[in-house]
C-alpha cells in the first residue's frame, strides 16, 4: 500500500488502541493533524502544549495504559516538557509526538527549531528522532513498548516534517507494540526475603506507587493481613493500600503523622516494595530507619541502594514478589508489635481541627470525601492544599489520586483531571488546587467548558502561596516574601467568562449542604473556597532532617 509518513502515524495510533489524543497544531506536525482529520481517534485541543501533557498523563495515570500529547516544534515543545518531566519522575506511560523541521534544515537555527531530541534525553525513558518515514513502521510500535514495560515513562518520538509528507509503499502493517512481561523474582531470592518476613518482630511494609503500577493492590492487603504487618505508604502510593484498615498507619515522611514515622524508628526490617526511597518520604536517608534491615523489591535496578543501602534486594516485578509473600509467609498475630503500634497512635495522635470551622481544609475534604464513592477520581495541584488532601482524603482504591509527587508541578491539577474524565467518563472527578496552582493552566478551563466533562474544581484560596508562606513563618523567621498576591482574582467571574459554572462557597447560607449538592451533580463547575492564610500542613519534618524531628501538630 502506498501511504505518507503523516497518515502511517495515525495509522499506527489506530492499530495500538488509542482513542483520543491531546495536542495543539503547529506548522511543524500540521500534516499529521490533516492526516488526523479523517481518523476515528478523538482530538482534544488543549489551549497549551503543557496542559496537553498533563491530560494524557489524566488518561495514562487512570488507566495504566500509555496516553498520547501532541505537539509542535520550537515552542510547542517546550511547552510540552514540563509534562514529559513529570512523567518521568512518577513513571507514567506516555508517548509525545512532535513535529520537527524539515531535516535538511535542522541545525540551521530555522523558524521554530529546537533539539527535541537533545532536550529530552534527561527526561524521557527513551526518544526518537526519526530519519525516514519507514522508520515509523517501527519506531512507534516500539514507543509503546517501551513507555509499558517494566519501569513506565515517558517517550518522545520527533518527526521531521520532510518526514511526515514522504510516501511510501509497504504490504503489511507491524504488530502492534505491546508492554512485555515483567522480570519474575528469583525462586532462591523469594525465599530468603520470606525468611527474613518469618523471622522479624516488628516489621513495617513501606509501599510505593510501583504496587499502583504493579496492579498488586490485593496481593499487598493479603500478604499485610496475614502477617499482621504495619503498612506506610509514600504519596505515589497512597491507595495502593485502603485507608481506614486496621494494619494501615497512612503516609510517612514530611508531612506524614508523627505516630507514623515514629514507629518506623522501632522496626526491625523494613519491607521497601516499589519505592525509591526519596527524601520527602525518607527526610536524612543516613537517619532512615537506623535499627531495621531493609528488604526492598523493585523493577528498577538503579534504584537499588541509590539513596539507601539495603541489606538484600529483588530486581523483579514488585506484583509477582507480594504474590509470592501472601500465598507463602507463615500466618502470625504479632500481639506486642500491634500493641506497642497502638499506643503510639495514643501517645501521638492526629491532630484534627474542629469540626464546627467549617472551612478548615481537613473538614471541607471529610466533607468532599462523604459526597464522594471510592471510584471517584481526585487530582491535585501542588502545595498545602496538595498535602491536606494526602493527609486527609480516605483513598482505599488505587489510581484515584492524581498528583505530581516527584517534580512538584502547579498547574498540574487541572489538566490531569480533564484527561482522567475524558479515559473515565462514568466516574466522577475532582480537582484539588490553590489559589497559586490553578493560575499555572487556569487556560484550560476553555478545555473543559467545550467538552463539558464531569469535574469539579475546588479552589483553597488563602490568597497566598501556602507552602512556601508556610516555610518562611518555621524556617525564615516569619520574613515574609513574594509569597502573597497584592490582587485576588475573581476565579468565579474568570470560570463563568470561560463557560464554567462556578460559585463562591462563602457566599453560600448552607455551604455544607451547598458543597454536597454540587458534588452530585453532573458536568463541570468551579468553586472558590476561601480558607485562613494561618492553616498550616502539620507535623511538618524540617528539611534535610530526620522524620523523628518533626515540628508541630
Amino acid at each position: 500500500m502506498e501511504i505518507s509518513g503523516a497518515e502511517l502515524v495515525i495509522r499506527l495510533l489506530e492499530r495500538q488502541g488509542i482513542e483520543i489524543v491531546c495536542g495543539i497544531p503547529g506548522g511543524s506536525n500540521l500534516p499529521i493533524y490533516d492526516a488526523l482529520r479523517d481518523s476515528s481517534i478523538k482530538h482534544i485541543l488543549a489551549r497549551h502544549e503543557q496542559g496537553a501533557g498533563f491530560m494524557s498523563q489524566g488518561m495514562a495515570r487512570t488507566t495504566g495504559k500509555a496516553a498520547v500529547c501532541m505537539a509542535t516544534s520550537g515552542p510547542g515543545v517546550t511547552n510540552l516538557l514540563t509534562a514529559i518531566a513529570d512523567a518521568s519522575l512518577d513513571s507514567i506511560p506516555i508517548v509525545a509526538i512532535t513535529g520537527q523541521v524539515s531535516a535538511s534544515l535542522i541545525g540551521t537555527d530555522a523558524f521554530q527549531e529546537v533539539d527535541t531530541y537533545g532536550l529530552t534525553i534527561p527526561i524521557t525513558k527513551h526518544n526518537f528522532l526519526v530519519q525516514s518515514a519507514e522508520d515509523l513502521l517501527t519506531v512507534i510500535p516500539e514507543a509503546f513498548r517501551l513507555a509499558e514495560s517494566g519501569r513506565p515513562g515517558p517517550v518522545v518520538v520527533d518527526i521531521p516534517k520532510n518526514v511526515q509528507k514522504e510516501i511510501i509503499e509497504f504490504e503489511s502493517f507491524p504488530e502492534i507494540g505491546v508492554k512485555q512481561s515483567l522480570p519474575m523474582c528469583d525462586e532462591k531470592s523469594l525465599a530468603k526475603a520470606i525468611a527474613m518476613i518469618n523471622g522479624a518482630r516488628r516489621p513495617v511494609i513501606y509501599a510505593g506507587g510501583g504496587i499502583i503500577a504493579a496492579n498488586a493492590t490485593d496481593d499487598l492487603i493479603r500478604f499485610a493481613h496475614k502477617n499482621s504487618i504495619p503498612v506506610v505508604t509514600t504519596l505515589m502510593g497512597l491507595g495502593a493500600y485502603p485507608h481506614g484498615d486496621p494494619h494501615y498507619l497512612g503516609m510517612l515522611g514530611m508531612h506524614g503523622e508523627r505516630a507514623t514515622n515514629m514507629l518506623m524508628e522501632e522496626a526491625d526490617l523494613l519491607i521497601a516494595l516499589g519505592v525509591r526511597f526519596d527524601d520527602r518520604a525518607v527526610g536524612k536517608a543516613c537517619e532512615f530507619c537506623k535499627h531495621a534491615d531493609i528488604l526492598h523489591i523493585d523493577i528498577d535496578r538503579s534504584e537499588i541502594g541509590k539513596i539507601k543501602p539495603s541489606n538484600f534486594s529483588i530486581v523483579g516485578d514488585v506484583g509477582h514478589a507480594l504474590k509470592a509473600f501472601a500465598d507463602r509467609v507463615e500466618p502470625a498475630i504479632r500481639i506486642g508489635w500491634s500493641a506497642r503500634i497502638s499506643s503510639l497512635r495514643m501517645l501521638h495522635p492526629e491532630i484534627l481541627p474542629d469540626k464546627e470551622d467549617f472551612f478548615h481544609p481537613m473538614n471541607l475534604l471529610r466533607v468532599a470525601s462523604e459526597s464522594l464513592s471510592d471510584q471517584s477520581i481526585i487530582t491535585t495541584d501542588v502545595g498545602q492544599h496538595q498535602m491536606w488532601v494526602a493527609k486527609g482524603y480516605p483513598f482505599k482504591k488505587p489510581r484515584t489520586l492524581l498528583t505530581s509527587g516527584g517534580l512538584g508541578t502547579m498547574g498540574f491539577g487541572l489538566p490531569n483531571a480533564i484527561g482522567a474524565a475524558l479515559a473515565n467518563p462514568d466516574r466522577r472527578v475532582v480537582c484539588v488546587s490553590g489559589d497559586g496552582s490553578i493560575l499555572m493552566n487556569i487556560q484550560e478551563l476553555a478545555t473543559l467548558a467545550e467538552h463539558r466533562l464531569n469535574v469539579k474544581v475546588l479552589i483553597m484560596n488563602n490568597n497566598k502561596l501556602g507552602l512556601v508562606r508556610q516555610q518562611q513563618a518555621l524556617f525564615f523567621e516569619e520574613r515574609y516574601f513574594a509569597s502573597s498576591f497584592e490582587s485576588s482574582p475573581d476565579f468565579v467571574a474568570i470560570a463563568k467568562g470561560f463557560g464554567v459554572p462556578a460559585f463562591d462557597l462563602s457566599e453560600e447560607e448552607n455551604p455544607s449542604l451547598f458543597l454536597r449538592k454540587v458534588l452530585g451533580q453532573e458536568g463541570p463547575c468551579v468553586i472558590n473556597i476561601p480558607i485562613d492564610f494561618d492553616n498550616k500542613v502539620l507535623p511538618m519534618v524540617p528539611p534535610e532532617c530526620a522524620n523523628r524531628e518533626m515540628i508541630g501538630g
